[in-house]
């Protein structure tokens, strides 16, 4: 049975776990929207630059004479820098030769996992653009396309996870950092109201999903 620490309205808190007798330390954000409320006023600065550079951009592809193009290769640098955050070793070049059916110069399996990294964020803008909601099950739509294939695709891409997971280490009790254990996974990130859909994207760093490619469901939602 879990047993938390003194809870931070602000934190978060921890509960304690057990694994083959071995005690740990499982992290349990705190609720949407935060409490007390971010302070976004030192931000505005900043807001304003983004939104003055996406103005830029805006108008920049405003003149081009094919915007999907840019959109066809920025998706897939993106995919590229993302999975190599994960350790892969494809290219950009790597990626454009395997999807022209040539071989590329690393491992088939990085390659495959950036290609699906482009097919989960192209359905991901295509299920948005016919409005459909950033919810749990566009997360799990994307996870399932990330591992249809190679590394992990038999890790039941697609679903939530029912046993504890960790980063680094080799198991709970000498990981870096542990996620909510599976009981309290869903109050986690559960999203009824659109405030708390909002920061989704945000909450996704601690995702429930299986295997590896939680990063990677968190980095295509945002």
């Amino acid at each position: 049975m879990a047993t938390p620490t003194k809870p931070n309205n602000r934190l978060g808190a921890y509960v304690v776990k057990t694994f083959k007798d071995e005690s740990f330390r499982a992290y349990v954000p705190p609720p949407l929207p935060p409490d007390p409320p971010l302070a976004l006023q030192p931000l505005l600065p900043l807001l304003e630059q983004a939104n003055q550079a996406l103005g830029r951009l805006d108008g920049l592809a405003s003149i081009l004479p094919d915007p999907s193009l840019f959109i066809y290769l920025y998706v897939r640098k993106e995919a590229v820098l993302s999975s190599q955050i994960e350790g892969t070793q494809s290219s950009f070049s790597d990626l454009m030769l395997f999807e022209s059916a040539e071989a590329p110069s690393v491992p088939l399996e990085d390659v495959q996992e950036v290609s699906n990294y482009v097919a989960a964020m192209n359905h991901g803008i295509r299920r948005l653009r016919e409005d459909f909601p950033l919810s749990l099950r566009l997360i799990r739509e994307i996870h399932k396309i990330l591992l249809s294939k190679g590394r992990g695709s038999q890790k039941r891409p697609g679903e939530f996870r029912e046993t504890q997971n960790r980063i680094g280490g080799t198991r709970p009790g000498n990981a870096a950092f542990v996620p909510p254990p599976p009981e309290k996974m869903m109050e986690c990130v559960i999203t009824p109201s659109p405030e708390r859909r909002r920061l989704l994207a945000a909450r996704m760093r601690r995702h429930p999903l299986r295997y590896a490619a939680n990063a990677r469901s968190g980095r295509v939602a945002v």
